[in-house]
């Protein structure tokens, strides 16, 4: 099981990255979106997945029994979903507010801080 999420979890990844490159800031944040699924993804095939014995300690022993799934990548995985949901919130209402004054999502076309027209500044000294 554990081969197959590791081959999802590079689908993930090169998706996030193709999708990161372009220039369309729409697409931008859709690479961000799946780079964090990329990333808890592998947080989770990271803590061994099995589902016979709960990460719960049973009644008179100290420690988690051999064989059961690691609880602190779930623990951090619900955290990064809160986290990464409230990030994708955010850059959707950046991206929509840049849209707005902007009239374009083409990150090319964003330059109101450097004009085309203007020279390009000193490449060395």
């Amino acid at each position: 099981m554990e081969p197959a999420f590791a081959i999802l979890v590079g689908l993930f990844f090169a998706a996030a990255i193709y999708l990161m490159l372009s220039k369309f800031t729409i697409r931008i944040m859709l690479g961000v979106a799946i780079l964090g699924n990329a990333v808890n993804l592998t947080l989770f095939t990271a803590g061994r997945l099995t589902r016979e014995i709960p990460p719960i300690i049973p009644e008179g022993l100290d420690a988690l029994p051999a064989g059961t799934a690691n609880p602190l990548p779930q623990a951090l995985i619900l955290t990064a979903i809160v986290i990464s949901f409230s990030f994708l919130a955010f850059l959707l209402v950046l991206t929509y507010r840049a849209y707005q004054d902007l009239k374009t999502d083409n990150t090319d076309e964003m330059r109101l801080a450097e004009p085309r027209e203007r020279p390009l500044p000193p490449v060395g000294y």
